[in-house]
């Protein structure tokens, strides 16, 4: 008489000859899609701030106009100052100046200019020249 192997090992082989083709074709057609997102996902990391060369070319060319005194009302004043404000904090955070004093003062006042005066001086000692000769232009 030929021996007969028990039924668990039938089972076994059983599910491996039925399960396996599928859990391949599955296999083969999910993991090329899931490499495709994360490559996806590695090339859109890009950084969240613009170039530090251009914020500051943004932050001088707003201090000169807050200098010239070209805004003719108080609504572009105050929208002038407001820009200038929000584009040296993205300045300050890329360079690593801390702006917690900057962010914590009310819009107006003798506060945030104070403040203002202590970003612009962390920015100077940090080598970024706010008023550079020349008006921060290339000179050809």
């Amino acid at each position: 008489m030929a021996e007969t192997s028990p039924l668990w090992v039938g089972l076994t082989v059983y599910a491996l000859v039925t399960l396996a083709p599928t859990l391949i074709f599955w296999a083969a057609l999910r993991v090329p899609s899931v490499l495709a997102a994360r490559r996806r996902r590695a090339a859109t990391a890009l950084p969240t701030h613009p170039p530090i060369e251009e914020l500051v070319a943004d932050l001088r060319r707003l201090r000169r106009n807050l200098q010239a005194g070209t805004a003719r009302s108080r609504v572009r004043r105050v929208a002038l100052q407001s820009a200038y404000d929000d584009v040296l904090v993205e300045v300050c955070e890329a360079v690593g100046v801390d702006t917690a004093r900057l962010a914590a003062t009310p819009e107006q006042g003798s506060a945030r200019a104070f403040a203002r005066l202590v970003a612009e001086a962390d920015l100077e000692s940090w080598g970024i020249e706010l008023d550079p000769a020349g008006g921060g232009r290339a000179v050809a």
